[in-house]
């Protein structure tokens, strides 16, 4: 049963091994790593398929982890690379959304939006307060993204109170270390297109980037609270949705 279906693209959500393995395909694929991208989170998420209805064809993917407040923390992914102490006292349902990718081949930003209308769909009906997840930058390279760095510290960086603490042992602490203030254009150029969605809805990220080097990518914590999304940006997402 499709979850959500828009013109040319269906999201749905997995429902055998199978399905499973086709999206850790995809996610190998898109993230080029040598082994089959998977781990033990698998097993516990639940896997969102979007596929394209005239071709057959897998585009995008990504995984949601389901929590009913910030007391289960320490079963995320993320959990594993920031402090989240600060986050602990959050009462609401939350939501870990992980390993986002699109197909390679494919570029047609409806893909994203359908898979942000597939998520507001989950979201309204579990009753989901917050999205959370880490928004990855390609490549472990700090100097390609200086400009997005400066402008997540300038704009977006996360309410003291909910703000994640360095964990990992390999962290760019762009809040600290950056004194320059962001070229607007060259930031936005230089933004992942999930992370710059979340950022529009009211999304808020951590003061330091994680260098994670197996997967080659820079990572920064991301929080979205539902509640402080802009009603016209509720009304688009729900319009997608519905």
């Amino acid at each position: 049963m499709p979850l959500l279906t828009k013109g040319r693209y269906s999201a749905r959500v997995a429902e055998t091994a199978e399905d499973v393995m086709q999206a850790q395909a995809l996610r190998t694929r898109a993230f080029g790593t040598i082994t089959q991208d998977r781990d033990e989170f698998d097993d516990i998420c639940t896997h969102v398929l979007i596929d394209d209805l005239r071709s057959g064809d897998l585009v995008c993917t990504f995984r949601m982890l389901s929590l009913n407040g910030g007391s289960e923390l320490n079963k995320s992914y993320s959990a594993q690379f920031y402090g989240l102490n600060g986050l602990r006292g959050f009462e609401g349902r939350m939501v870990e959304m992980g390993r986002f990718c699109v197909h390679p081949d494919w570029v047609d930003p409806d893909i994203l939006r359908v898979a942000w209308g597939a998520m507001t769909t989950y979201v309204d009906e579990n009753n989901v307060e917050m999205l959370f997840g880490c928004s990855s930058f390609a490549g472990t390279e700090t100097e390609d993204y200086l400009d997005a760095f400066a402008m997540l510290k300038h704009r977006h960086l996360a309410p003291k109170r909910w703000l994640p603490r360095v964990k990992a042992p390999d962290v760019f602490n762009f809040a600290a270390r950056l004194r320059r203030k962001p070229d607007v254009k060259k930031a936005m150029l230089r933004m992942p297109p999930l992370l710059r969605t979340y950022l529009i809805m009211g999304g808020w990220v951590s003061d330091h980037a994680v260098v994670d080097r197996q997967m080659n990518t820079l990572h920064v914590f991301t929080g979205l609270e539902i509640g402080a999304i802009p009603p016209a940006r509720k009304r688009l997402l729900r319009a997608v949705a519905g």
